[in-house]
């Protein structure tokens, strides 16, 4: 086979991985946005529980055994964010790693097609756990909200 044969059939075989690695970097930025909205709810959850703890206290919180219902409350909707950022984090970090070892695959010539499979069924788990955690903490947190209805008087 020429060279300009084979540089052809290479090409080929890089457009095969490229267009292979498409689905899975289509996940990999739908992680990411899951992954933003994670971080935004664990921002608001640090920031509520330090003002409650560094700030005046409001009137409804005065008692002390209320402050300190809401401050676990906060504490456990921490830990569950947290959670889901850390397994949603290596799910994204296994899809990377399926990108690479189909670009891996076309560069070696060697056949990876059960490692691929394992990767990113590893990356499906953990993006299943994540979002559990996530559904947990979404939970919490509408269980525990106070809306407060202010009547007025006429």
């Amino acid at each position: 086979m020429s060279s300009a044969a084979q540089i052809i059939l290479d090409f080929g075989d890089v457009a095969h991985a490229i267009q292979l690695a498409l689905a899975p970097v289509f996940l990999l930025t739908g992680i990411a946005g899951l992954l933003n909205v994670m971080a935004g709810r664990l921002a608001r959850i640090i920031d509520r529980g330090r003002s409650l703890t560094e700030e005046e206290l409001p009137q409804h919180l005065d008692n002390l055994d209320v402050l300190n219902k809401e401050l676990g409350r906060l504490e456990r909707r921490r830990h569950y964010a947290s959670s889901a950022i850390t397994a949603c984090t290596c799910s994204a970090l296994l899809v990377c790693m399926v990108v690479a070892v189909i670009f891996l695959q076309v560069l070696l010539q060697v056949e990876f097609k059960w490692v691929i499979s394992a990767l990113f069924t590893a990356s499906t788990l953990t993006l299943i756990v994540g979002l559990g955690y996530f559904l947990r903490e979404v939970h919490l947190a509408t269980r525990t909200v106070r809306i407060q209805v202010i009547t007025r008087v006429k």
